[in-house]
């Protein structure tokens, strides 16, 4: 699933392509899950932003000389990708398009159809539960070691868990959440950990995050940004998808186990406690 740095790499050449455009049409494919893409017509694309994993165009429109406004979410899921095209292509896996004013065409491909499109007023997120109770972004200057901590302590939930919640820190996935534990060296069935190791924690997640931006984000299938190409940041990484490699800190094997469902990477030596 394309976590933060994949989102982010997405926004960032989707802005310039779109900002500025009027959604002529939109269309979808026949689920509830895509269904709202044609809300969007009529609207003027002022910027686009992101929240967590989840890209959030900004529309306007004039209606009785009033300006509404609207906001246009698109989660990725799993396989979902988007780009802007001169002509549609002959694709089963495009589940929704929009029209703009200048001949081009926004694509939303979803192969395994875990994505989801809604059409919103702007920071109204009932229909999204995920979006609204999102926790803070991680580089929010709000978000402080002390703020951190207190919401790591909140919960008894091994340390894992409470990163993938997104209600602690938004964005993190299952690739950057390995990642970021192995660089503080912090045990993922962890429970609790103090104010110190915390700090450090929060730390690792915003290198770790800034670097993997750096590099267009991670591909190992289907995660390309709108120009189609691939990230460079599996590359880059030290610990996700290593099990049974030398640790890169100590050279021991690292282990592989599941965690609240999902598969985990750590190092038995350097991720003691």
């Amino acid at each position: 699933m394309p976590e933060l740095p994949e989102v982010e790499s997405i926004r960032c050449q989707l802005e310039p392509l779109i900002a500025g455009k009027t959604i002529l049409t939109g269309d979808s494919f026949r689920s509830k899950k895509f269904l709202q893409a044609k809300l969007a017509s009529g609207f003027y694309v002022k910027k686009v932003e992101r929240r967590g994993k989840y890209l959030i165009l900004k529309l306007e429109k004039e209606l009785n000389q009033k300006i509404k406004f609207k906001e246009l979410i698109i989660h990725l899921g799993m396989t979902g990708s988007v780009s802007v095209v001169e002509e549609k292509p002959d694709d089963l896996y495009i589940r929704a398009q929009w029209q703009l004013n200048d001949g081009k065409i926004l694509l939303f491909r979803d192969i395994r159809r875990f994505g989801r499109i809604a059409v919103v007023d702007p920071g109204d997120y009932k229909s999204l539960p995920t979006l609204n109770s999102i926790g803070p972004e991680p580089f929010d200057p709000k978000l402080t070691a002390v703020s951190f901590y207190e919401a790591l302590s909140s919960s008894r939930s091994q340390i894992k868990t409470k990163l993938l919640s997104q209600r602690i820190i938004a964005g993190l996935g299952n690739i950057y959440v390995d990642e970021s534990l192995w660089r503080s060296k912090i045990n993922p069935v962890a429970r609790r950990i103090g104010k110190e190791r915390s700090q450090k924690l929060l730390i690792s997640i915003r290198e770790v995050l800034h670097e993997a931006i750096e590099n267009g984000g991670t591909t190992f299938r289907d995660y390309r940004t709108p120009d189609g190409l691939t990230g460079k940041n599996q590359h880059n990484l030290d610990c996700y998808g290593r099990a049974g490699e030398a640790c890169k800190s100590c050279s021991s094997i690292l282990k592989n186990r599941v965690i609240g469902q999902r598969s985990t990477t750590w190092c038995p030596q350097c991720q003691i406690s």
